[in-house]
């Protein structure tokens, strides 16, 4: 009998993680995690492509093996933080490409039970990998490189990607940068973000790609300025508070004071001990900063956007719904907020009319209206005896407590006291 052929450790893992028991799946992943460590802290030791390759097969039936809900969300974040045990930012870019090529490839193997867990999949991968680049303060070569992965393995046209893996990353990306960096990118980081969403939605012929960029990255982006600036005017208030606090400081400190006794009004007087409602209160920032939206500066997104649209290559479909939201922009840019009550038809004026151009014309036609009424009502003839008749019979049921002018020139009213008739 000849001597047994050993398996490469990607291969082993790879079985091991897509076994039946899920104890040997979890012990499969945590030695990927170590060996993963082991391997890139090495010079030479970097994974090839067909060696990712293998490993996300095996990853990728790890999750398909796991059916509670619960415990797929654990390992969903397990197997997205492999991520992070790369030491090498390279390694890191094969690793995300592999795990967009398997997803393209295993698509349209996985039925409709299991689709959730690998949209959830999707998310904390995305997730995970715009973390990458917070950790490495968003660097502007690091940035342009993932970017360039996923618009090459998700939206670029010779891509396989399929249309349910194309519409869940257009929907979840802007909502996890959100998450991941709204606390500290600034607008100029985030056009150099959605930068290459521009160039595909004027290029692309897909009328899904195009329809789901407009919807998930360009109409929220609209959708959340009124938040955006909310938060900004809430900063900046926050920063004058923290001025005038400092300014009456120094004032405080200037003058004699009493040892031990710190200053009346002073941050350190005002600031109690911490107990456990205020541990409590500092445990719950992160539900602050979910609520906190991306800034952008809409007048050089419209003038990016625009920059794009109006080249000789666009297709007329995307040049028409790509001005829609250039013009939205552009509002907004202005000053001027969408009002729900104006129609559609405000953004296809051909003279440029704005939103609320619009509503001031309808306000003002409304005005005429009323007045033009009024007139006719003044400009009427006497009524004929039949209509007084008429008048007098409706009017003969009503309430004579009606205010009459006196001859002093202010109205009196008169109190009628109606008493029904005893019976007899």
């Amino acid at each position: 009998m000849g001597p047994r052929v050993q398996l490469p450790p990607e291969i082993q893992l790879a079985q091991r993680l897509a076994g039946n028991e899920q104890v040997t799946r979890d012990r499969a992943v945590r030695k990927l995690r170590k060996y993963i460590v082991a391997r890139t802290q090495r010079a030479e030791g970097s994974f090839t492509h067909d060696e990712l390759l293998k490993v996300w097969k095996g990853l990728f039936y790890c999750m398909w093996m796991q059916d509670k809900p619960l415990l797929q969300e654990e390992l969903g974040r397990t197997i997205s933080q492999l991520v992070h045990a790369f030491q090498t930012t390279e390694a890191q870019q094969l690793f995300l490409q592999t795990f967009w090529q398997t997803m393209n490839r295993e698509w349209t193997g996985i039925d409709r039970l299991r689709l959730d867990k690998f949209y959830m999949l999707m998310r904390m991968v995305l997730h995970e990998s715009l973390k990458a680049l917070k950790m490495r303060a968003w660097e502007e070569r690091q940035t342009e490189r993932l970017l360039e992965l996923l618009t090459t393995e998700i939206l670029h046209p010779d891509s396989q990607a399929p249309n349910g893996v194309k519409s869940h990353f257009l929907e979840v990306f802007l909502e996890e940068l959100t998450k991941v960096g709204a606390d500290e990118l600034t607008a100029d980081q985030n056009l150099r973000l959605i930068e290459p969403f521009c160039r595909v939605a004027a290029r692309t012929q897909d009328p899904l790609v195009l329809h789901s960029i407009t919807r998930g990255i360009f109409e929220t982006i609209v959708e959340q300025a009124p938040l955006a600036i909310e938060e900004l005017m809430n900063e900046l208030e926050a920063q004058e508070e923290e001025e005038e606090e400092e300014t009456s400081e120094g004032e405080e400190q200037d003058r004699a004071v009493l040892p031990g006794k710190p200053p009346r009004g002073s941050v350190r007087a005002a600031e109690p001990v911490l107990g456990e409602e205020q541990v409590e209160d500092d445990d719950d920032d992160d539900d602050d900063h979910a609520g906190s939206v991306l800034q952008f500066d809409y007048e050089a997104v419209a003038n990016r956007l625009f920059e794009m649209a109006s080249h000789q290559d666009t297709p007329p479909l995307n040049r028409k719904r790509l001005y829609k939201v250039i013009r939205k922009l552009q509002d907004l840019a202005e000053g001027l907020f969408p009002e729900d009550e104006v129609p559609e038809k405000a953004y296809r004026n051909p003279r440029g009319g704005r939103r609320v151009r619009m509503k001031r014309r309808l306000s003002q036609a409304r005005w005429q209206d009323t007045a033009g009424r009024g007139a006719e009502e003044a400009s009427c003839p006497e009524p004929s005896p039949r209509s007084a008749r008429r008048r007098r019979r409706r009017s003969a049921g009503a309430d004579p407590a009606v205010p009459q002018e006196q001859p002093g020139g202010k109205f009196q009213s008169l109190l009628f006291l109606h008493i029904s008739p005893l019976p007899t």
